[in-house]
């Protein structure tokens, strides 16, 4: 029985996402930072949410750790009492709903294509030309995947005026829409070369962690 065209863009799918999935990849980001911050002298920071409904949630709170290690690195204190931070930094983060790519890797290799006769039995091209729906369906190779965009914003503004010191946007695609992999991944390319040149946009490539 012949295969629909969607049945073969379905299976190709599952095979390109478990290929990608398997192997440990590079995250690759594009990253773009505006900065007036001050030589770092041991400032005190306190980190809160961009997005109210992120506020107070253990996710967040991981999240804001993962900043906080950055910045102590970079000469930074995290304030035991947030509210005498001299720095507020402000986090979001969001990843899309994804949409749809379908691509074809030209001809396939199929045993039946190079020969006049097969499991379709024989069809010469001056029969149907071009327009065979048996050539379409053995020659090609289609795959259908979801790509997702991610985002994360990082703006770091001057406690109690209210004037930004950094803005930094991290953007990036892939076929994972996991937030616990996104985020830290985004956060690490925020930070290479932090806090880099102002107005300045930038392809990060983050290395992935080792295998166990």
């Amino acid at each position: 029985m012949k295969r629909s065209i969607f049945t073969r863009l379905a299976a190709a799918s599952a095979l390109a996402l478990t290929a990608l999935g398997g192997c440990a990849a590079p995250f690759k980001a594009n990253v773009a930072r505006f900065q007036q911050l001050p030589p770092a002298q041991g400032q005190s920071f306190t980190i809160v949410a961009e997005n109210p409904r992120n506020a107070g949630g253990l996710e967040f709170a991981h999240y804001a750790d993962l900043v906080a290690g950055h910045l102590t690195r970079h000469g930074y204190v995290r304030a035991a009492d947030p509210g005498s931070a001299r720095l507020l930094v402000r986090l979001d983060y969001h990843v899309d709903q994804g949409h749809e790519r379908v691509e074809s890797t030209g001809f396939s290799h199929f045993p039946y294509w190079h020969r006049p006769w097969g499991w379709h039995g024989w069809r010469g091209r001056y029969i149907h030309g071009f327009y065979d729906p048996f050539l379409f369906d053995s020659g090609y190779d289609i795959r259908s995947y979801t790509v997702y965009n991610s985002m994360l914003k990082l703006r770091i503004d001057r406690a109690g005026e209210g004037r930004a010191l950094f803005e930094g946007t991290a953007r990036a695609q892939s076929l994972s829409n996991k937030l616990t992999y996104l985020v830290p991944n985004l956060i690490d390319a925020m930070f290479t070369n932090f806090p880099g040149n102002s107005g300045e946009e930038i392809k990060v490539t983050v290395a992935p962690e080792p295998k166990k």
